[in-house]
């Protein structure tokens, strides 16, 4: 009997401490993967991923504790220029058949200012992982009157290095810049 209460006393005294974590998921219509990189050191050149799913967890009203998990098909990938597109799905860049996604998993986040944070993770790419930082903007949470369903927003964003990922090695930098940025926009649906 002495077991059973420690045993209960000790349950009960760890899931005091546990914060339920909630469950988001992005609403497609209303997300985006973007990336720009420089062409020929004149001009900027974007594009967007136009198959991917993220999710965030969070136990905490102000999203301080989220993390966040994204996931996209490199096959999607959309500059409106099919010839450029099929360029860069082959083994010249993204090597879509040996390398299908790509996936950011956050680690941790730290403030930076209001609703704003710096959000660290790891990225995979092209077949290599690297740790990365971008930035996170929390644009608020809303009930949509549509459906009734409470949506956040955030947007990341920040630089990464193809070399740090061995895309596109035979394209020097002043043909292609090294750096590309990258713009995730995301409405979360709980």
């Amino acid at each position: 009997m002495k077991k059973l209460i420690l045993i209960s006393v000790a349950f009960i005294g760890l899931t005091a401490f546990t914060q339920v974590q909630e469950l988001y998921k992005t609403d497609a219509p209303h997300s985006q993967l973007h990336f720009t990189i420089n062409h020929l050191g004149i001009s900027d050149i974007s594009g967007t991923f136009d198959d991917f799913e993220a999710t965030l967890r969070s136990g905490k009203a102000d999203f301080s504790d989220a993390r966040f998990e994204l996931t996209a098909k490199t096959i999607s990938v959309d500059t409106r220029v099919e010839q450029r597109d099929h360029h860069l799905r082959s083994a010249d860049f993204l090597d879509t058949e040996t390398y299908p996604t790509l996936v950011f998993k956050s680690a941790q986040l730290k403030p930076n200012g209001k609703n704003k944070f710096k959000i660290s993770g790891n990225l995979t790419l092209h077949g290599v992982t690297k740790p990365v930082t971008l930035e996170l903007a929390y644009g608020g949470t809303v009930l949509n009157p549509a459906n009734q369903n409470q949506v956040a927003g955030f947007t990341a964003s920040g630089i990464i290095r193809r070399s740090d990922f061995g895309i596109g090695p035979k394209f020097p930098a002043p043909l292609l810049s090294d750096d590309i940025r990258i713009v995730a926009n995301g409405e979360f649906i709980k």
